[in-house]
């Protein structure tokens, strides 16, 4: 029996990964229309998206920054004294930008990245 075929990505192409992007703009939505425990699915999956390919090794800072601001978020909204019923309304209104400026970044950044790579 011969192997299935596989499709390899030239080197210095970022491959195509819907799941990334699908999810880094789920997360920024998310977060900017206060459903931002619902977030943590996306976030989740656009850092096991970054982290389990190698081709997507330039946005792992994205991600990773991504991933920290919401935990952060996460966590005080966890271990507060004062917990909020929702953590939409324990984040801080400039926590909550960061979280979507970073959701953005990290889509821009793969849209900007593989439109530059894929030119070559």
């Amino acid at each position: 029996m011969s192997p299935a075929p596989t499709t390899l990505t030239p080197a210095g192409v970022l491959p195509r990964s819907r799941p990334l992007v699908i999810s880094a703009w789920t997360a920024a939505v998310l977060v900017a229309v206060q459903f931002a425990m619902v977030a943590v699915v996306p976030v989740a999956i656009t850092l096991v998206a970054v982290l389990r390919n190698d081709a997507l090794r330039p946005l792992r800072w994205w991600a990773g920054a991504l991933g920290a601001a919401y935990a952060a978020g996460l966590v005080l909204w966890a271990i507060g004294p004062d917990r909020a019923p929702s953590l939409s309304k324990n984040l801080h209104p400039a926590h909550e930008v960061v979280i979507v400026v970073l959701g953005i970044a990290l889509a821009v950044a793969y849209h900007a990245l593989r439109g530059r790579r894929s030119t070559r």
